[in-house]
């Protein structure tokens, strides 16, 4: 089969009719709507890589899924509305068809989930293992929750239960906390917010280096899944919750209200936010893509 065959039978597997769309899939440049009012276009780009990402032989649905999920976890830590998807796949020229159509359901599983129109892409051939890179393009929510807006006292809470991810297989199927975001981002008292995929070891100093301020932790309160460790916790990375900062004496109101609108969810207060002269705990590091 040809790239163009390929493509058009891909497309059955993708959402790619919506009204913002002006010029979608199969022209050279996708042309779309620019978001409405006062709302700010908001892009990201990520990559899913065969042998860092997921391992070759892992159902290709839950990759598509995870390679869209990852994008759609970064919008979620802003408090953001993703639209648009572009999506790349560099593949081994011994990748049939049956696999091509696995990986493509995923794609439309994903984006039909939360709302994402697929307006084009790139397929072509690996000289090794699959390599997907996914953009997304959007707009603002109510408001942005960005790592640097952290306050000196404010709580240092995650979403879910952390750890464990690789060997449940939580890595490939986990569930992007976007409503969960949207709506922090929209409470008063929530100030920073970032998810969680490298780890709450790697990212947390991320957050308060960008905040500048630093932290304590309290690490026996950090809501571990069945089996984890509290070091494990720290530093597995892809648990794609989230990390979110909140003014002491907003939390009652938030905490009542969360539980009444995420009833499943938990969201745990774990540390506090200290200036940045005073002491941090040693965390264990979580993943580095450099490493």
């Amino acid at each position: 089969m040809n790239e163009d065959s390929l493509l058009e039978l891909l497309r059955y597997e993708l959402p790619i009719h919506d009204p913002s769309v002006i010029v979608g899939s199969g022209d050279d440049c996708a042309i779309v709507k620019p978001p409405k009012g006062n709302q700010s276009l908001v892009l990201k780009t990520d990559a899913t890589v065969e042998g860092i990402h997921f391992n070759a032989g892992a159902d290709l649905t839950q990759v598509g899924w995870k390679a869209l999920c990852r994008c759609i976890s970064d919008f979620a830590a802003m408090g953001a509305i993703p639209k648009h998807a572009l999506i790349t796949v560099a593949a081994p020229a011994v990748f049939q068809q049956e696999k091509w159509l696995q990986l493509a359901h995923g794609f439309g599983k994903a984006a039909r989930t939360f709302g994402i129109v697929v307006v084009g892409g790139e397929i072509t051939r690996s000289p090794g293992g699959l390599f997907i890179s996914v953009t997304i393009t959007g707009s603002t929510g109510k408001r942005s929750s960005l790592r640097s807006m952290a306050r000196k006292e404010d709580l240092i809470c995650v979403t879910g239960r952390l750890g464990g991810s690789l060997q449940s297989g939580h890595h490939l199927n986990f569930f992007p906390r976007l409503a969960e975001g949207q709506w922090l981002a929209g409470q008063r008292g929530v100030h920073a917010m970032m998810d969680l995929s490298d780890g709450l070891g790697s990212d947390l100093p991320r957050l308060t280096k960008a905040s500048r301020c630093s932290f304590t932790l309290e690490k026996n309160t950090i809501p571990c899944h069945d089996g984890v460790t509290i070091e494990e916790a720290m530093s597995d990375g892809e648990d794609y919750e989230l990390l979110v900062t909140i003014a002491p004496e907003t939390w009652p109101k938030i905490d009542a209200d969360w539980k009444r609108n995420f009833p499943t969810l938990p969201l745990t207060p774990i540390g506090s936010i200290t200036s940045a002269d005073q002491y941090s705990t040693e965390l264990s590091k979580g993943f580095d893509h450099l490493s």
